[in-house]
């Protein structure tokens, strides 16, 4: 999708078109164009090295773009960057909290730096311990925190001023399930009060959880957007896996599935080092009407379920190559983060 023009107006809240960012001969951002509409999440999904984390940065203005333009809550990334910065909050991979202080003192601090008055910076602060379930740990040093907590800390920190518009980098990595069930729901709640969230994730759980829609990214470049749904189409959708109770009729059960003519279902394949038989579907009609016919022929079945494509999987569908070691260059280039815009 080719996009030319700019604006501030028709609803969305992040507009970028043809941002270029590169380190030396690498273009770790490279033309990226992306419209984020107000009052949702946009998913940016890509392995490792995509271009996503520097993305990122060029629009939470902590990197100056070296081409294009991006405007975010109405302001402009590089000609007004101390305006924007009030409007927006960031969680970076890293955790970067104030060690010295306490939990309830960094996101005090952090309110008071955001214009919060006194009682309004200690009221915040202690909402949000609660939200991320930090009360018992709010007068220990920072310093002291686990990992998980620093991170839940750092979460609140950027959620403090109810930022109009929020970057989530990868926000849950390391995170344990109850943790990272919070944060989704303070990522919604946000949403529901009107805040709009740009977020990158390796999860596909996470981005079908919290995302409107999906920016795919590799190499620097946008190679697929849509919703959940239909970057799933792309690859197929859902996979039916049948597992017969005698591993010698998987060619037989796959021919019959195929045969059968069924509605919206092109085939069926045997895995025999898997020991199943793999039926691309996208409704659960078309699971009930194979599993039909195979019961109607008199297979007996040991198991069967379904399987979702995963991150990988749709990466892979879309580029043709999976992520690879030699796709880091963006955490080779973190020296050159100091690129920071006074």
């Amino acid at each position: 999708m080719t996009r030319e023009t700019i604006s501030t107006r028709g609803g969305n809240a992040v507009e970028v078109r043809g941002l270029v960012k590169h380190f030396g001969a690498v273009k770790a951002v490279d033309g990226v164009d992306l419209d984020v509409k107000e009052g949702t999440v946009l998913g940016v999904l890509g392995p490792n090295g995509a271009g996503k984390t520097t993305l990122v940065r060029c629009l939470s203005t902590l990197l100056v773009p070296d081409a294009g333009r991006a405007v975010v809550a109405g302001y402009d990334v590089v000609r007004q960057p101390r305006a924007l910065r009030r409007t927006i909050g960031l969680t970076g991979q890293y955790a970067s909290v104030d060690e010295k202080l306490s939990g309830r003192e960094n996101l005090y601090m952090i309110g008071r730096l955001l214009d919060l008055s006194r009682k309004d910076a200690r009221r915040r602060a202690d909402e949000m311990l609660e939200r991320f379930s930090l009360t018992e740990a709010a007068k220990r040093p920072a310093a002291k925190y686990s990992g998980g907590m620093r991170r839940r800390l750092d979460l609140a920190a950027s959620m403090i001023g109810r930022p109009s518009v929020l970057y989530l980098d990868e926000p849950t990595t390391g995170l344990d399930p109850r943790t990272r069930n919070e944060v989704w729901e303070e990522v919604q709640r946000m949403v529901r009060e009107g805040a709009t969230v740009l977020l990158t994730t390796q999860y596909m759980e996470e981005a079908e959880k919290l995302a409107h829609e999906l920016t795919v990214i590799d190499r620097g470049r946008v190679i697929a957007e849509g919703g959940v749904d239909e970057l799933k189409t792309k690859v197929g959708g859902r996979t039916l896996q049948i597992r017969p109770s005698e591993p010698d009729e998987l060619k037989r059960m796959a021919d019959a599935v195929a045969r059968a003519g069924l509605d919206g279902i092109a085939g069926a394949a045997a895995d025999h080092d898997g020991g199943v038989v793999n039926v691309p579907i996208t409704s659960d009609e078309q699971l009930t009407a194979v599993v039909a016919v195979l019961a109607r022929q008199g297979f007996a079945l040991a198991g069967i379920s379904t399987h979702l494509p995963s991150l990988d999987e749709v990466f892979l569908a879309l580029t043709g190559h999976k992520a690879s070691a030699s796709d880091t260059s963006e955490d080779d280039m973190d020296q050159q983060y100091a690129e920071v815009s006074a």
